[in-house]
């Protein structure tokens, strides 16, 4: 080789090296604005100009940290350790996506490099210190599970033994059940930062709960000619903006029925008074409102995003407890008109699901890690044909080719989920076949989306969108009772 190919080589070397950097600032910027798609799509430019770069996948691993792509942020994480064995970022960022996909022990081990590499890093030191907790506290409450029968939270509450302060003013239950008017002054209450008293909230967990009992996993809904029906995606404890959705659509009622499509808790910290909210609408009109279980109504879930942590601040460890049997009483889906499913997350890693077999879960119990259950609460749309595995390391990704054979096979019109921040509150995909609707606007204070509605009629189901902004709450940040290892995360 000459010394002019040598030179040429060089640069061409130089340059690729200055466009991937210019790649990288950019999406750096893109970051700091919280333009996270925007970020990943110059961190993925980054990397295809220069993919021996740690950086570049740490980033990316970091920006899908950001976005909930908890399997992509994995890849990244490790793909950036392969590339540099040294490089602590990359620990870090692993160890977060372990945490968020609940792998602790993990997590554990790469905050342990990160210490013993930094040995006088405070931040590091905390992590993994706050890490070896939920290690250590999880094994010994898996011992003590495997010691004793679980019991029954509910069967140990005494109603009668609770009390009710003889100053207090605020929305009474009427013979012990939930009327109109303690709703109204329930949201009053709850709009003042008050509180509900014990004895009630206990006494909504214990109704609600015998009430999902009864029900199977799959809830037909009949939905009149005339009539207009409305399904709510993730709330995530937004309470305020749960209020807004009422303002502009009206209060639930036998003429005016919702389905809430899961993830009402977790992330936003007013998380208590969003489910109260909604168990106490349950209670009042069970036949004409409707709640589908989340991928966060589940124990570890809510340990991690903060809404075991808020039910311990504002009640007791019992309550936090009370809910998780709850929760596991959750309908799994709904069918609207023998036309139109309803789940959380999505569709399945085989073809042959149906109806039948949906309807026939056994669901009382912590979703799986896989099957049709975990799917249900976990898997997400792509654009391109077939499967994938998952962003998030759960559940699947299907394709439009996927929805199409499921309609078919089920002789129905379309699918609605939520599970994902969209721009606009909603998106329709899949050829007009799978809609997604997101109702928490400016998602953790920080996505700066718009939230969204669908109402529809049961003469032709037909979906329609209403879109909304954020609107202002109490200086209470995001993840407030989140575990301190992911209060970053939002």
């Amino acid at each position: 080789m000459s010394d002019n190919e040598g030179l040429l080589d060089d640069e061409l070397y130089l340059e690729k090296v200055y466009l991937a950097e210019s790649y990288k600032e950019m999406a750096n910027d893109f970051f700091k604005k919280q333009d996270f798609e925007r970020a990943i799509e110059l961190y993925t430019k980054a990397i295809e100009t220069d993919p021996n770069v740690a950086t570049y996948h740490a980033n990316r691993s970091f920006a899908y940290l950001k976005t909930e792509c908890f399997g992509y942020a994995l890849e990244d994480a490790s793909k950036a350790i392969e590339l540099d064995k040294n490089y602590i970022k990359g620990y870090y960022r692993r160890a977060a996506a372990y945490m968020s996909l609940s792998k602790f022990t993990r997590a554990l081990k790469d905050f342990e490099t990160v210490v013993k590499a930094s040995p006088y890093d405070k931040d590091a030191k905390l992590k993994y210190t706050e890490c070896n907790k939920i290690v250590k506290k999880l094994a010994f409450e898996k011992a003590i599970s495997i010691e004793e029968n679980q019991k029954n939270i509910a069967d140990s509450i005494n109603l009668e033994a609770m009390t009710i302060d003889d100053d207090y003013i605020g929305p009474q239950l009427e013979d012990g059940k939930v009327t109109v008017k303690f709703m109204q002054e329930l949201l009053k209450w709850y709009k003042d930062e008050r509180k509900l008293p014990r004895k009630y909230a206990y006494k909504i967990l214990l109704d609600v709960k015998t009430w999902f009992m009864a029900q199977p996993s799959l809830i037909d809904v009949a939905i009149p000619d005339d009539s207009k029906f409305t399904i709510c995606g993730d709330i995530h404890g937004q309470f305020y903006d749960l209020l807004n959705i009422f303002e502009l659509n009206g209060l639930p009622s036998e003429t005016n029925p919702y389905l809430f499509n899961g993830d009402f808790v977790d992330r936003g910290s007013f998380s208590v008074e969003c489910i109260f909210t909604l168990f106490g609408f349950k209670l009042l009109y069970p036949n004409h409102f409707f709640m589908s279980r989340g991928n966060h109504e589940s124990a570890m879930m809510n340990r991690m995003y903060g809404f075991d942590g808020e039910v311990k601040a504002k009640y007791t460890t019992q309550m936090a407890l009370l809910f998780t049997e709850v929760y596991n009483w959750l309908p799994l889906a709904h069918l609207l008109n023998n036309r139109v499913i309803v789940m959380h997350g999505g569709l399945f890693s085989r073809d042959n699901v149906t109806l039948k077999e949906i309807r026939e879960i056994v669901r009382n119990r912590q979703p799986p890690d896989e099957g049709v259950m975990c799917e249900l609460l976990w898997s997400d749309p792509q654009p391109q044909p077939g499967r994938a595995s998952s962003k998030r390391g759960v559940g699947v990704q299907f394709g439009p080719d996927i929805t199409q054979k499921f309609l078919e096979l089920n002789k129905l019109d379309y699918v609605v989920r939520s599970h994902e921040v969209k721009n606009d509150g909603y998106e329709i995909g899949h050829d007009g076949k799978c809609i997604t609707v997101f109702s928490a606007p400016n998602y953790c204070d920080t996505m700066g989306n718009r939230g969204a509605f669908i109402t529809l009629n049961g003469k032709d189901m037909k979906p329609n969108f209403r879109t909304y902004e954020a609107v202002p709450h109490p200086d209470v940040k995001p993840m407030q009772y989140a575990t301190s290892l992911l209060k970053f995360m939002c």
